[in-house]
């Protein structure tokens, strides 16, 4: 039996969701972690910057069961990697919860890191960036895609 793809997602894939030009994909993806094809990994912070958005969103998360979320606690080891994806001036300053969402899907080895996120996260020259701190720091590859990509086989 294949083990389960542990994907990470930002706040803008459930957001998503009800937004007319990224609905289709984020509900599908959202469909596939609700029938097992794949466990969501979240965040605090995704679930803080869920805490502000409408109750509709936050609606949506809150109906996946709970055997399809796996929550990771932020640790040192998670600010230090976000840190040394600042310092490598990957984002700025005001972008580090962005870099904090690439840190936490790394530490947390996760299969990839879906976003809709194409200024900060899902944009080749961000995506050598952070796999280049990552790979300076002993960490693998993190695959980085948007939820078009989030594609597993139906059989």
């Amino acid at each position: 039996m294949m083990r389960i793809p542990r994907i990470y997602a930002d706040t803008s894939v459930i957001g998503g969701c009800l937004d007319i030009e990224f609905s289709h994909e984020s509900l599908h993806f959202i469909e596939m972690v609700r029938n097992g094809k794949c466990v969501l990994l979240l965040s605090e912070i995704t679930i803080a910057e869920l805490d502000k958005a409408p109750t509709a969103v936050q609606n949506i998360l809150l109906s996946l069961p709970e055997e399809a979320v796996e929550k990771v606690e932020i640790t040192e080891e998670i600010l230090e990697l976000r840190n040394e994806y600042m310092k490598a001036k990957i984002l700025g300053p005001e972008w580090i919860d962005d870099a904090a969402h690439v840190a936490v899907a790394t530490v947390a080895r996760a299969d990839a890191i879906v976003s809709w996120n194409f200024k900060h996260i899902v944009r080749l020259d961000k995506m050598k960036g952070y796999n280049q701190v990552n790979l300076m720091n002993g960490y693998g590859i993190l695959t980085i895609i948007s939820p078009k990509e989030v594609l597993i086989d139906e059989d």
